[in-house]
């Protein structure tokens, strides 16, 4: 059973409190601060919650790309890589190649750029042409529009690259088989269906026109 505290106001003697101090003792809390040396300076006072801050490292001065270090070479004027860009051949044309399909209402349009050789490019113009001739005939614009524009585009640029010089490929890499004509390959003649088919339809019309 626990003894009840003494009361203030009984009369009876108080024990004394045996965490009190003395007027003059330390504060075991307060952090001793550091006393100056004499003809020295007064050091600061720091908070004993502050963290040391690691020292930041300066920025390192950047120097100005070479290219865009003068006004009179901006960025749009740099020449890029005149090389085809399947084998690396030095001698080739910026000229793309084009291919049309065309189902219905579906319509696809397929583009690869140059640069390309002359021996690349002959052989990209004989694979996307014979492409479009055999799928580009099925919509209607297509049939009217889009084909025959893709067609007169390959026919340009196989006049392009046959205008260049042959031209080994860079080493490690590999020029493109040129393989049979257009006209030796049995994929192109699918576009004599379509074709017989508007010749008919356009013949049916006139006839009962003038009928």
């Amino acid at each position: 059973m626990s003894t009840p505290p003494p009361n203030p106001h009984s009369g009876a003697p108080v024990p004394p409190n045996p965490y009190a101090q003395g007027p003059g003792a330390p504060n075991p809390y307060v952090q001793p601060q550091p006393q100056p040396q004499p003809g020295g300076p007064v050091p600061a006072q720091q908070s004993p919650y502050a963290q040391p801050y690691p020292q930041q490292q300066p920025y390192p001065q950047q120097q100005p790309h070479p290219q865009y270090a003068h006004p009179q070479h901006p960025p749009y004027l740099v020449p890029g890589p005149t090389g085809c860009r399947n084998c690396g051949a030095p001698e080739a044309v910026n000229f793309a190649v084009r291919a049309h399909v065309g189902v219905l209402v579906v319509m696809r349009f397929h583009r690869l750029d140059g640069p390309f050789c002359r021996r690349c490019g002959r052989a990209l113009v004989r694979i996307m042409t014979t492409k479009t001739l055999c799928q580009g005939w099925w919509s209607p614009l297509s049939l009217v529009l889009f084909t025959p524009f893709t067609l007169f585009w390959n026919l340009i640029a196989a006049a392009r690259f046959a205008k260049l010089e042959p031209s080994d490929p860079a080493p490690g890499r590999q020029q493109l088989d040129e393989g049979q004509p257009v006209h030796a390959r049995p994929l192109a003649y699918v576009a004599i269906v379509p074709l017989l088919w508007a010749v008919w339809v356009i013949t049916n019309i006139i006839a009962d026109v003038s009928g």
